[in-house]
């Protein structure tokens, strides 16, 4: 089914633009073409559907649920619900505040802000498009583990003490009781279809630059990126390969929707898979941005804790998948 994408791009740039196969340019420009109009569409699909999915879910009772549960159910449904999410880190953050001032406990939350970045939708399909069912199995459950176990490590350590005084005072009150008046409203197939227009809308008018430049940049190493520069310096059997790239990609800030297509390109220019992967996860999910967001309800301390825990995350996530595949 995605082979249209190839096709709309063999004709617009074989056929209108009347370029040659195998020019560095005519391939940059192909790739642009096929992977632009690709994620768009996926994402416009996705986005809407999810949104449809969740016009009705009441907010307040998916916190209340969690945070009556068991913390190992809690942690699980935690890292699958950020599996679900369509967010990038610093979209995620909002929903994970809700949840702290919502008094979940801290491993809780930490697991669905660990998962929600790390592992994309559209990474899923695309990625998984090119490399098969066995690659999106092992993604999605290395994706809910590392959310898992880092939620268990931030309870074993009770990192509510490195939250700040106004979120600790809310989650020394216990966790929130359902009121018996609250229920999600039961809306109409229309008004559903306007709440999933309007969050397409807002969700593509913030990323779409970040795909562009995305796709640009993966163009370029594409079309023009020597393929012995990547296999030289980071396709070796070294351990230290997957972390180097890790630490390279974090100041390279970018939406998980823009990184994507340099991961794909990378692997096609000869990166292991899982260096790929874990360089996508360290430039979308390490970002300095979101770190700043999280001052607002974390000490310095509990964000280094982090910081360190996601690059542990990336490179284990990385070794797994180069050994795998």
């Amino acid at each position: 089914m995605l082979k249209i994408f190839t096709h709309i791009a063999d004709i617009i740039v074989y056929g209108w633009f009347g370029m040659h196969k195998g020019e560095h340019l005519s391939s940059s420009i192909h790739f642009f073409i096929e992977d632009t109009t690709k994620i768009f569409a996926l994402l416009t699909v996705m986005i809407y559907v999810i949104a449809l999915m969740r016009a009705s879910m009441n907010v307040e009772r998916v916190r209340t649920y969690l945070s009556g549960k068991h913390r190992g159910i809690g942690y699980v449904l935690a890292s699958l619900f950020g599996v679900v999410t369509p967010f990038c880190s610093c979209s995620s953050i909002p929903l994970f505040l809700g949840f702290t001032q919502a008094r979940i406990p801290v491993g809780i939350t930490m697991a669905f802000l660990i998962t929600s970045p790390m592992i994309n939708e559209v990474a899923v399909l695309l990625l998984g498009s090119m490399l098969g069912l066995k690659f999106m199995i092992v993604y999605v459950v290395l994706g809910i583990v590392a959310g898992v176990v880092g939620g268990a490590f931030f309870d074993l350590i009770k990192a509510e003490k490195y939250l700040l005084e106004f979120v600790k005072k809310a989650q020394a009150q216990g966790p929130v009781q359902p009121l018996e008046t609250e229920r999600p409203k039961r809306m109409s197939l229309k008004e559903r279809h306007v709440f999933a227009k309007e969050e397409l809308q807002e969700i593509l008018g913030r990323v779409w630059k970040w795909v562009v430049i995305g796709v640009g940049a993966g163009a370029l190493l594409h079309g023009y990126v020597p393929e012995d520069f990547i296999s030289i310096h980071f396709s070796g059997a070294a351990w230290w390969n997957v972390p180097a790239i890790v630490m390279i990609g974090i100041p390279l800030y970018s939406s998980i929707h823009g990184v994507i297509p340099i991961a794909e390109s990378l692997i096609n220019k000869g990166l292991p898979i899982g260096s790929a992967v874990a360089f996508m996860m360290s430039m979308s999910a390490a970002s300095f941005p979101e770190f700043m967001m999280l001052k607002q309800v974390m000490r310095t301390k509990m964000l280094v804790i982090f910081f360190v825990m996601l690059l542990i995350l990336f490179t284990i996530c990385g070794w797994v998948l180069n050994i795998v595949f």
